[in-house]
């Protein structure tokens, strides 16, 4: 694990390893693995130099209190498989039995904590909470690049404490997100969907100033699409947002880059797998119906454009993707992404699950472990897990 010009040394060393196992989750199991696959490397690497695991992660948004439906019981189980070997779940993140825990590890042994967030002192960084994450290690390592943008006990606390590093999952990522972004191969365009365009303001300004094309559909294409007077029915669209619609497109327009909104849509009255569809232009959804997919006419438009791209960043679903009705249009840019030439970022959840749902995610370029934090480094701004890093 390089430490600048340094090696950070690990054997016989118990290494907190801040990772991001903050997997979705169905009726208690792992919908998908994605995340925890990509620091396998990582955990075997440090495993074979002789560390002695202290593995950290957060899952879900439990408010600084224990909850049993977000305890990373199956990310051990999971994790186990994937290493083969033991992964034993501590109690809790803090504390003398867990700290008596960690000291009892062996050479190349792991020890999982339980949820971080369990406690409130995660989320506020407090020092004290710092502090008592520390006892547990001797040197820290961040890989956990999906929580960089989180200024966290467990990514900005303790890495001001212990000897720190980044882990290699993080310098991919940082490595893949300038490709995309400082120098990037032209046609340069953006996918977007998800529900919200307040989620994703920053960026969708950011990226109307440097990309060629931005394809947006989900709840943000239908917010643009009734600014501009479409009608949507019953479909999610964000209410207040006319002037970010508005500055969006004020950027783009002043740049050069074109916005592809869905011309049609996959319509229907209820969100289930045997709802009947039809498809209507987009900005003619029935009252009674909610726009849940880009239709097929949007969906060649937006392959045509993904053929021509040579960088691509892909964030977020263009349908309610979880419903085989509403499916299509993701599942065919996923595609469509695999089979082109251009250097691919998928990066969040949802489009990563979407990706595997295709079958494709291994023809990505880069699978971004990123959502929040790939989202605010393509915006420009500086993300406090990895400031505290001393060769990130």
């Amino acid at each position: 694990m390089k430490r600048g010009s340094h090696t950070l040394e690990v054997g016989g060393r118990r290494v907190f390893l801040r990772v991001d196992a903050n997997v979705p989750l169905k009726g208690g199991a792992i919908r998908d693995d994605t995340r925890l696959r990509a620091v396998v490397p990582t955990l075997a690497d440090l495993r074979a130099r002789g560390a002695r695991l202290v593995v950290a992660s957060h899952l879900g948004r439990p408010k600084g209190k224990p909850e049993s439906a977000l305890s990373l019981a199956p990310v051990a189980e999971r994790l186990a498989e994937l290493l083969g070997c033991a992964v034993a779940l501590a109690p809790d993140s803090v504390g003398a039995a867990v700290e008596a825990q960690a000291g009892r590890l062996a050479d190349g042994e792991v020890l999982l904590l339980e949820n971080l967030r369990f406690h409130p002192g995660e989320e506020q960084n407090d020092p004290s909470h710092a502090t008592a994450l520390t006892r547990l290690a001797d040197v820290y390592i961040n890989d956990a690049f999906g929580t960089a943008h989180r200024a966290h006990a467990s990514t900005v606390g303790v890495a001001r404490l212990l000897p720190a590093a980044a882990g290699p999952v993080m310098h991919a990522e940082i490595r893949a997100l300038d490709r995309a972004t400082r120098e990037p191969a032209r046609p340069y365009v953006a996918v977007l969907g998800g529900a919200k365009v307040s989620d994703k303001i920053g960026v969708l300004r950011k990226l109307a100033t440097q990309v060629d094309a931005l394809l947006l559909g989900g709840g943000i294409a239908n917010t643009f699409l009734a600014s501009a007077g479409g009608a949507l029915g019953r479909s999610l669209v964000e209410p207040g947002q006319a002037e970010t619609v508005a500055a969006v497109r004020a950027a783009a327009a002043a740049s050069g880059c074109r916005i592809l909104l869905p011309d049609d849509a996959v319509a229907a009255a209820t969100i289930d797998p045997d709802a009947a569809t039809t498809v209507v232009p987009a900005g003619k959804v029935p009252d009674d119906r909610m726009a849940l997919d880009i239709g097929p006419t949007a969906t060649t438009a937006y392959l045509e454009v993904l053929a021509e791209a040579r960088t691509v960043v892909w964030n977020g679903p263009l349908g309610v993707y979880e419903h085989a009705p509403f499916a299509q249009g993701t599942l065919a840019v996923a595609q469509g992404l695999a089979e082109s030439s251009a250097f691919v970022v998928v990066a969040g959840g949802d489009a990563l699950a979407a990706a595997q749902a295709a079958g494709v995610a291994d023809r990505m370029g880069h699978l971004s472990t990123g959502g929040g934090a790939t989202l605010e480094f393509l915006e420009g701004r500086e993300l406090p897990g990895l400031a505290a890093l001393p060769d990130a």
